[in-house]
């Protein structure tokens, strides 16, 4: 039977400087967070993939999947963030060397994946109210609907691959779950190109060969869903055959019947954490909804820029899984120190990484929009809103990785407070308001109000959380634990 890794806490006061200390603190979090980084690239690759040769198949049918992604982020983030709490959990009862007990989390969590899935299929299929939210013209309309319902397909496997990635970032195994989104993304690749431009296979004895039309954006939905259930697929293999996972329970015969209690506990970490997941994603999707009240060129621009942010969020969003990997662990031992010392130097690095970043992608804008399209009509709408990219990523870090380290300690219904007021009030409705007022500047009327007043908003989140975070780590290290914490601490 092959033992876990458990980290080891580093003796306090045993770095002679606060670089040193530094040092330390990222030697930790990169083993943790480089697979993170390698796996979500190749998730977004999915993404990407399908936006570069949508891009180039029709205008429309890219419009179609702008609107449609939003739709599909926004039932599945949700719900992404009530699976996932099994990472904090099962992190902390591995810390504490309860490896039993962090094991039963995953078929817990696995009911749960499936009741939600039941859930929000039935939303993808019945996407009315964000079209009519979109106000698509018909021929987009149908675009979107049929994207969707392969997207409905698709959900249930990729809950239960959530399941699979929550579990392995809780015992410091991301890399097991990198070399599958590899797989996924291998296989991605091929099939979004042959059912989006269609394909022809020779059969032997039939005079004319098999052939598929083009399915533009339809034919998206279409590989996301073979590539998700085969991921879904090979992560069952994985947990039943490789060694390591047998010491968490996870080879014996059987499946664990739902267990009211486990899934509550589950349910009263992760529906914050939902919640506030959902208003982080939401706060920035529902701008494709309402920039595509404008033409299908400036939501088409707006889905570039979308997609060009969301691939450089991939960086922090790694810090903040090593982080959180490690400071989970380290509250489950009771190292309460060591914790703090970890969380604060994550959001450091993430926000530095991010500076250095979001400069990069800021002076080389226009080769990387050319990297995407050479239809001039997207690039001069999406050339605008990347002027904000650079305050608007460090903002994203800043606020990211103090969440994911606040979720470690349990902490999470006032994170979704501070979302609510930053993301949805300053964010979204400030967006609004500023591209319908006649007091705005003419070049916020459109687009880049949105983009403006989401950045100003990520940049409020980040403040707030990270001065919470700050006084949370107060709170402990003067004995005093939130009492929303406290209540929800194993022991």
């Amino acid at each position: 039977m092959t033992d876990p890794t458990i980290p080891t806490p580093i003796r306090h006061g045993a770095h002679p400087t606060y670089l040193a200390s530094l040092r330390d603190s990222f030697a930790r979090i990169l083993p943790m967070a480089w697979p993170v980084l390698i796996g979500q690239l190749a998730v977004l690759g999915f993404s990407t993939v399908d936006t570069i040769l949508v891009a180039r198949f029709a205008a429309n049918d890219l419009a179609a999947l702008s609107i449609g992604m939003a739709v599909y982020i926004t039932v599945f983030i949700g719900f992404m963030g009530m699976v996932v709490a099994i990472s904090p959990v099962a992190g902390q009862l591995f810390g504490a060397g309860k490896l039993h007990a962090a094991g039963q989390q995953v078929h817990q969590a696995i009911w749960l994946a499936l009741g939600l899935a039941v859930l929000g299929s039935t939303l993808l299929l019945q996407p009315g109210p964000f079209l009519t939210l979109a106000k698509t013209s018909p021929d987009i309309a149908a675009k979107v609907r049929g994207y969707l319902s392969a997207l409905a397909f698709s959900l249930p496997a990729a809950l239960l691959f959530t399941v699979y990635r929550g579990f392995n970032t809780a015992v410091s195994r991301p890399k097991a779950v990198m070399a599958i989104q590899l797989v996924g993304l291998a296989l991605k690749i091929p099939l979004s190109a042959l059912f989006i431009y269609g394909w022809s296979l020779p059969l032997p004895g039939l005079s004319a060969p098999w052939h598929v039309a083009p399915m533009g954006v339809v034919g998206c939905g279409v590989a996301t869903a073979l590539v998700m259930w085969a991921q879904a697929l090979i992560a069952w293999v994985v947990l039943h055959r490789d060694p390591f996972y047998a010491q968490f329970g996870l080879h014996s015969k059987g499946f664990s019947a739902p267990n009211r209690t486990a899934i509550m506990a589950q349910l009263r970490l992760g529906v914050p954490m939902g919640a506030a997941i959902m208003i982080e994603v939401t706060g920035f999707s529902s701008m494709a909804f309402l920039i595509s009240r404008q033409s299908s060129e400036a939501v088409a621009g707006h889905q570039l820029a979308a997609n060009l942010v969301s691939m450089m969020f991939m960086v922090p969003l790694a810090l903040a899984n090593g982080t959180a990997t490690l400071v989970a662990q380290r509250v489950g031992a009771n190292d309460l120190p060591e914790a703090r010392r970890l969380g604060w130097h994550g959001v450091e690095i993430g926000v530095g990484l991010a500076a250095v970043l979001g400069a990069l992608v800021y002076f080389s804008r226009e080769w990387v929009l050319h990297a995407y399209t050479d239809n001039p009509t997207i690039i001069a709408a999406a050339m605008p809103l990347l002027v904000w990219v650079w305050w608007f990523h460090v903002a994203d870090a800043a606020q990211t990785v103090a969440n994911f380290v606040l979720r470690s300690h349990r902490i999470t219904l006032m994170p979704l407070v501070f979302y609510v007021t930053s993301l949805w009030g300053i964010g979204l409705g400030g967006g609004y308001l500023v591209t319908t007022s006649d007091w705005a500047p003419p070049a916020l009327q459109g687009a880049q109000g949105y983009w403006a007043m989401s950045t100003a908003g990520l940049i409020a989140a980040g403040v707030t959380l990270c001065a919470f975070l700050a006084w949370v780590h107060r709170q402990e290290a003067a004995g005093s634990v939130p009492s929303v914490d406290h209540s929800q601490r194993h022991r």
